[in-house]
């Protein structure tokens, strides 16, 4: 391609030189890193899995989330990739319905029910991208508020230990170890701009688990016998089961999901000057639903847009998509790793909960500063928002309060995440969108994305 081939098409669409396009790929990982492989850790710990299972969860999750990276960035002809630059990474939405899954139904249950929803994901991408009006900045600030408060015990947990019985629950080493990590992670995020403070997580990670391997918090036994090539197998944990119950619970994170992905595309396809049609949206989206077919089967998470990446995006102005279809690809070759997916698996708990805490608490900040967008005046919206945020806190504060209904009922409504979410949206549509209500104007991202291909 001559340069002059290069310079007429969109930003957007340009090639950088190979150097640089490797240089800034490596970069997009480094941000968004920490996260993808926050929630294999996260889940594992709290659903009592195995160092080897977790293993087998970070590979996987490192692989799929490359495949759907490349996928947006690069685009499969008409149907697939909203063809921005967007990363792709497992969403802390999964975690608490993943949790109540497992331990309701097993691990079959937990992918048959994400395949299921994949494919729900799939058929509902195309009319998603025409009703993204019902779920406004209400529902999905709200929701996103949730994620981050209901994730806070989860951290806890990781950081004092899962039984408040044992004699080293709580103790000083594990909360001045995780109380060191969150004082790196401020001070990098203070005293340094672009790489280091973008990567202080990935820092906070790697000093922190440098200071427990003394303090025995570090077991890097399986770390010898991983492999140092192989490629995750499908269906692991066996034949695939597909409860009611659990199926409805992960339809609905699909499409929390949608809500999160679809401001995120959107804000990138404000700050690259391309503007989204209703197809890109729905290319993108079907893309999320595809990762749920592919987690489901490939023992994975389902993926959305990374907002760390969209940030890097309006630091850097750097605005080609094939930036990020380097790092898709890089993504791949990680998951075919097993040895270091073994090296992660192998981080100490009070570490990982320590770096949680800072990526849940800042969910949540991100969910606020949403809720901002929010018309407050004269309507019911501050009663949407408090009564949402009420009911998906009570299995937060109070976990038992669902076990006499049956077993179906307890995976919906005890999922926090899940909980809000039906809430919001049918309390927006009561008050915002049913007949005798005012129409309010769409944000200005949301009326783009429902324009004509």
């Amino acid at each position: 391609m001559s340069p002059t081939e290069n310079e007429v098409r969109h930003p957007v669409d340009q090639v950088p030189p190979t150097g640089r396009l490797l240089l800034l790929g490596l970069q997009h990982l480094f941000i968004m890193y920490t996260g993808c492989i926050a929630v294999p850790l996260i889940f594992g710990a709290a659903a009592g899995l195995s160092h080897d299972t977790i293993v087998l969860l970070v590979d996987a999750d490192l692989l799929v989330s490359g495949v759907i990276t490349l996928i947006q960035s690069a685009g499969v002809g008409r149907i697939l990739g909203v063809r921005l630059p967007i990363v792709a990474g497992a969403t802390f939405t999964l975690i608490t319905p993943m949790i109540l899954i497992t331990k309701g139904y097993g691990l079959q249950a937990v992918y048959g029910s994400m395949l299921l929803a994949g494919i729900f994901g799939l058929v509902m991408a195309p009319l998603f991208a025409r009703v993204v009006r019902y779920f406004p900045a209400i529902v999905s600030g709200t929701v996103i508020t949730v994620i981050g408060l209901s994730l806070i015990g989860v951290g806890v947990q990781m950081v004092a230990g899962s039984d408040s019985t044992a004699p080293g629950y709580a103790s000083v080493p594990r909360l001045a170890l995780a109380a060191g990590v969150i004082v790196v992670i401020v001070a990098f995020m203070r005293l340094f701009k672009g790489i280091l403070g973008q990567a202080a997580v990935l820092i906070g990670l790697v000093l922190g688990t440098a200071v427990a391997v003394p303090l025995g918090f570090v077991n890097l036994a399986g770390v010898a016998g991983a492999p140092w090539f192989g490629f995750p197998m499908p269906f692991q944990f066996g034949a695939p089961h597909f409860p009611i119950a659990a199926v409805i619970s992960m339809c609905v994170v699909m499409l929390v999901t949608f809500t999160e992905s679809t401001a995120d595309m959107l804000a990138v396809s404000e700050m690259v000057g391309k503007p989204l049609s209703r197809g890109d949206l729905a290319r993108g989206l079907a893309a999320d639903g595809l990762s749920g077919v592919l987690a489901g089967i490939m023992n994975s998470f389902i993926d959305t847009a990374y907002a760390e990446n969209v940030g890097l995006v309006e630091i850097t102005r750097i605005r080609s998509r094939w930036i990020t279809a380097a790092t898709g690809v890089m993504l791949i070759v990680l998951g075919c790793v097993p040895k270091l997916g073994a090296v992660v698996a192998s981080l100490p708990d009070p570490v990982v909960g320590a770096a949680g805490l800072v990526m849940f608490a800042m969910v949540s900040a991100v969910g606020i500063r949403v809720l901002k967008k929010v018309d407050y005046a004269d309507n019911h919206n501050l009663l949407v928002v408090a009564l949402s945020i009420a009911v998906g806190m009570v299995p937060v504060v109070a976990p038992s309060i669902y076990t006499h209904l049956p077993q179906g009922l307890q995976i919906v409504f005890g999922s926090a995440i899940t909980s809000t979410a039906l809430c919001a949206f049918v309390l927006n549509v009561l008050f915002n969108h049913a007949r005798g209500r005012r129409k309010r104007a769409p944000a200005a991202g949301v009326e783009q994305a429902s324009r004509a291909a």
